[in-house]
C-alpha cells in the first residue's frame, strides 16, 4: 500500500496539522499518511497541483457535507469528483449524517462511486445490487441489537427534559422583546428579501434572548451588521466552514431607535438580578452530582457559556469547572479537556465542562464525561445528536449516559422550538431509529416558528396576517412527514440485511486479539524501550518516551518520521496538543517492532540487545521437556469467478511441541514463552538442548508442524466461504498451505531447575 491521505471536510478536527499543507508536504509526497484539510485545498489554485500529486488511496470524512449547491460545496465536489475519476484511486467515503431524502445531492455522493449511480433509478433492484457491493450503512440500532457476543458496545441512553419556571421580571422583558422585534417586522418593506432579513434578525436576537441575558446584551450592542445569507445558517446552526465562530453572538443589524436604547437599558439591568436559568441548572445538577456523574453543559453563546461557568463556580466552589469556548484555539480547547483528567496521586475529582457547539464535533469526551445537559436548545436536532455523540460514544466506561434538554414553558421561543421542531424529529428518531435534519427550504420554518411565537404570546391573527406569514405550521408538518418517510425508504432501499453483525463476531473477535488493546502497546513500548536503553515515564495521562537515548541508527530512524527528543504519548482521549494516542500503529511502536524483528532476524545486528532465534532455559511453567516454535506460513488464496486470482498470504504462529505432539498454541503458548526462568543453564548445555532441538525439527514439520499447517489452510478456508456466504458473494475461495512453514523462532523450555 502506498502513501495514504485523510481529507477532513470539517477543518477544525485536524486543525493543528493544517501547516502540514500550506507548504510543501502534501506535493512532494514525504508522508506516508498525511492529513488533508479540504476547506484549504478546494480552490481553484490549489486543487490542481493536489490532484496531480494525490496518492492512490484517499479517506474522505464528512463526505456528505461536498454535494451541496453552495459554491464551498461545490468546490468541494469537484476535487473529489476529480480524484474520483482515476480508475486506479481507491476512495472509501465516510459520513454518520443521514440522507435528508434529497436524492439529488445522494446521487452527487454516490457518483464518486461510480457516475452512473447519479442517475439510477433508487427504487430498481439490479440498482440496489450494484451499489450493495459499495455502500455500508450501519445504524447504532443495528449494532446495539442482537448477539454480539460483547457484555456491552453501547451504554444505554437516558433522555429527559428540565422544564424551569422564569421570574416575573425575566417574563417581562421576553415580552418587550418580542414586542420590539414584531414592530421591527411590521415595518419592513414589503419585499421578500426585506421581510425574511427582519425574520431573520427577529430570530437572531430572540435566540440570544433565551439564551442568557448575557448573549442578549452582547447581540444588542453588536452593531456591526451581519450579512444576511450568513445569519440565517447561523440562526438554524447549520455546519459551516467557519467554525471558530460558531459560538459568536449575532447583531441584530436593526437601526439605532429610542426602543433598542430602552432595551438595552432593561438588559444591564436584569443582568444584575438572579438568574432563574442559572438556578435551574444548579438545581438539575445537584442531584446528579450526588450520583457521581461528570456533566458537559452546552451553551449556544460564548457569552452565556462565560455566565454559566462563573455561576457554577460560585455554587460548586469544590469542584472542577472549565469552559472551552470559540475564544480558544483547536490545540487550546483539546489541552483544557485533556487538564481537567485528575493525576493518579491526586484524589479523584468530579469535574463540569460548559462548553459551546465549537465543542460539539471533534474531541471525544467519553473517557471524562458521562451527561450531557442542553442549556440552549439548538435549533437544529442534528446538532442535538452532535453533542450527545461526544458522551455516547464507543468506549464510555459508563453504563449509562444521560442526556437532559431544559427550556422553559414561561418561554414563547422555547415552546416554539419544541414544537415545530425537536419534538417533531424526536418522533421521527423513534420510528425511524435517525435524527433526521431539517428540511432545507426554511421560509417555511422561519414562519412556523413566528406563528407558534404568535400564538403563545397571545397575539391576534390579524398581526400575523399583518406580517404576511405564510400557513408555515401546515408546511412544517408537510415537510416532517416527507422526511420521516423519505428514511423509512432509505431504510427499506438500502438495509444492510445481507451480512448480520453476528455472523462477524468469529473474526471480528480474532482481529482483535491480534491487533492487541491500547495496554499492550504500551506495555510492548515501554519493554522495548527498556531493552534499549532508554527510559519511559508517565506524566498525568501522558506517556513520555525518552529517544534521544536510544541507538544512532534506531534515533534516525524514528527522526526521518518526525520522532526527536522525548516523544509524548496520549494513553487516552482527549490526546493533549502535541501528542498522539499511542496505539500499535503509532510510528514509535512500529519502529521499535521493525528494529527488533530486524535485530533477531540479523546476528550482527544490534547484538547488544541479546536477541536471539533460538535458547534454551529452565521454567517451572512446564512439567515435561517443551519445545516453543514460532512459525511464518505462507498461504496461497485463488478466488474463482469469471477472472481468477491468486493472492499470496501469510501469518505468524506460535505453538507448542511436547514428546512430538502439539499441546499449546496462540497465547497459551506464548504465556509459556513469557514464563520467567528459574535459572540460566551453562552454555555447553545450552547448545546441547538446541542443538537437539534442530536436529529433531525435520521430523517435527513433516508430522505434527505439516499437519497443524493443513488444518489451518483448511479453517482459512471455512472462515472464507461462511462470510462469502454471509455477505452473498458467488465467488469461491481455496486455501493452500505452502509446506513446509519457515521456523522464525525454536526455543527450549525445561521443568524446574533443567
Amino acid at each position: 500500500m502506498g502513501p495514504r491521505i485523510f481529507l477532513d471536510n470539517l477543518g477544525q478536527c485536524h486543525r493543528r496539522h493544517h501547516t502540514s499543507v500550506s507548504g510543501t508536504a502534501w506535493k512532494t509526497g514525504c508522508y506516508r499518511r498525511q492529513p488533508v484539510v479540504v476547506h484549504y485545498i478546494k480552490a481553484e489554485k490549489r486543487r490542481d497541483g493536489f490532484a496531480k500529486a494525490c496518492p492512490d488511496f484517499v479517506i474522505v470524512d464528512e463526505a456528505h457535507a461536498s454535494v451541496g449547491t453552495n459554491k464551498g460545496k461545490q468546490q468541494r465536489f469537484e476535487l473529489l469528483a476529480g480524484l474520483a475519476r482515476d480508475p486506479e484511486r481507491r476512495m472509501i467515503l465516510l459520513t454518520a449524517t443521514p440522507h435528508s431524502g434529497d436524492e439529488e445531492a445522494f446521487g452527487r455522493l454516490l457518483s464518486l462511486i461510480d457516475p452512473s449511480f447519479a442517475s439510477m433509478n433508487f427504487d430498481d433492484a439490479r440498482y440496489r445490487e450494484r451499489l450493495a457491493r459499495h455502500f455500508v450503512q450501519r445504524r447504532r440500532v443495528d449494532l446495539v441489537t442482537g448477539d454480539w457476543g460483547e457484555t456491552r458496545a453501547f451504554p444505554r441512553h437516558e433522555t429527559s427534559e428540565y422544564p424551569y419556571r422564569m421570574s416575573p421580571e425575566h417574563v417581562s422583558y421576553h415580552e418587550a422583546v418580542l414586542d420590539y422585534c414584531f414592530g421591527v417586522v411590521a415595518r419592513a418593506g414589503t419585499g421578500m428579501r426585506e421581510r425574511r432579513l427582519a425574520f431573520w434578525g427577529t430570530l437572531a436576537l430572540m435566540r440570544c434572548v433565551g439564551s442568557s441575558p448575557a448573549a442578549a446584551l452582547s447581540a444588542l450592542r453588536n452593531r456591526a451588521a451581519t450579512e444576511g445569507d450568513r445569519l440565517e445558517p447561523q440562526i438554524y446552526d447549520e455546519d459551516g466552514d467557519d467554525e471558530d465562530a460558531v459560538d459568536l453572538e449575532p447583531s441584530a443589524t436593526f437601526e439605532s431607535d429610542p426602543a433598542l436604547v430602552e432595551l438595552i437599558q432593561l438588559t444591564e439591568a436584569l443582568i444584575r438580578q438572579p438568574d432563574p436559568k442559572l438556578d435551574a441548572l444548579i438545581d438539575s445538577l445537584k442531584p446528579l452530582l450526588k450520583g457521581g456523574a461528570n456533566p458537559v453543559v452546552f451553551c449556544r453563546y460564548l457569552a452565556t457559556a462565560e455566565h454559566v461557568r462563573e455561576g457554577l463556580r460560585r455554587a460548586f466552589p469544590k469542584l472542577r469547572i472549565e469552559a472551552v469556548t470559540g475564544v480558544l484555539t483547536p490545540d487550546e480547547r483539546r489541552d483544557r479537556v485533556a487538564d481537567m483528567a485528575s493525576d493518579e496521586d491526586e484524589k479523584e475529582i468530579q469535574r463540569i465542562l460548559v462548553a459551546t457547539d465549537c465543542l460539539s464535533e471533534g474531541i471525544n469526551l467519553q473517557q471524562l464525561f458521562d451527561t450531557v445537559i442542553h442549556y440552549d436548545l439548538s435549533w437544529n436536532p442534528t446538532r442535538h445528536q452532535q453533542r450527545e455523540g461526544r458522551v455516547d460514544r464507543f468506549g464510555q466506561p459508563a453504563e449509562v449516559v444521560r442526556s437532559i434538554m431544559m427550556f422553559s414553558p414561561d418561554s414563547a421561543i422555547d415552546g416554539a422550538v419544541l414544537d415545530v421542531i425537536l419534538r417533531k424529529a424526536e418522533e421521527i428518531r423513534k420510528v425511524t431509529g435517525i435524527t433526521v435534519p431539517l428540511p432545507d427550504e426554511r421560509g417555511p420554518v422561519t414562519d412556523a416558528l413566528m406563528a407558534a411565537v404568535l400564538l403563545r404570546q397571545g397575539k391576534s391573527q390579524q398581526l400575523a396576517f399583518d406580517l404576511r406569514l405564510e400557513d408555515g405550521s401546515r408546511a412544517m408538518e408537510a415537510r416532517w412527514r416527507d422526511a420521516s418517510e423519505n428514511e423509512k425508504k432509505s431504510r427499506a432501499r438500502f438495509a444492510q440485511n445481507a451480512m448480520k453483525p453476528q455472523e462477524v463476531v468469529p473474526e471480528w473477535s480474532k482481529a482483535r486479539a491480534l491487533l492487541g488493546t491500547p495496554d499492550d502497546a504500551r506495555r510492548f513500548v515501554e519493554r522495548a524501550m527498556a531493552r534499549f536503553g532508554a527510559r519511559t515515564e508517565e506524566k498525568k495521562s501522558v506517556l513520555v518516551a525518552h529517544v534521544h537515548a536510544l541507538d544512532a541508527a534506531l534515533r534516525d530512524r524514528l527522526g526521518q518520521r518526525g520522532l526527536k527528543g522525548s516523544v509524548r504519548l496520549a494513553l487516552s482521549e482527549p490526546a493533549p496538543s502535541g501528542t498522539a494516542l499511542l496505539s500499535r500503529t503509532h510510528p514509535l511502536t512500529t519502529s521499535l517492532a521493525e528494529t527488533l524483528v530486524e535485530a533477531s532476524l540479523d546476528p550482527e545486528a544490534l547484538t547488544q540487545l541479546g536477541i536471539g532465534r533460538v535458547g534454551a532455559w529452565p521454567t517451572d511453567a512446564v512439567a515435561k521437556l517443551t519445545r516453543i516454535l514460532l512459525l511464518r506460513i505462507r498461504y496461497k488464496l485463488t478466488i474463482h469467478g469469471r477472472r481468477e486470482r491468486l493472492l499470496l498470504a501469510e501469518e505468524a504462529a506460535l505453538v507448542a511441541l511436547q514428546g512430538g505432539q502439539i499441546v499449546a498454541m496462540g497465547d497459551d503458548a506464548r504465556a509459556l514463552l513469557a514464563a520467567p526462568a528459574t535459572a540460566n543453564l551453562a552454555q555447553s548445555a545450552r547448545d546441547r538442548f538446541i542443538a537437539k532441538a534442530h536436529d529433531e525439527l525435520q521430523a517435527q514439520i513433516s508430522g505434527p508442524l505439516g499437519d497443524f499447517v493443513r488444518l489451518r489452510s483448511e479453517a482459512l478456508m471455512e472462515d472464507h466461504a461462511r462470510l462469502r456466504a454471509a455477505a452473498g458473494t458467488g465467488a469461491r475461495v481455496t486455501v493452500e498451505a505452502v509446506i513446509p512453514p519457515d521456523v522464525i523462532g525454536l526455543f527450549t523450555l525445561l521443568p524446574g531447575e533443567g
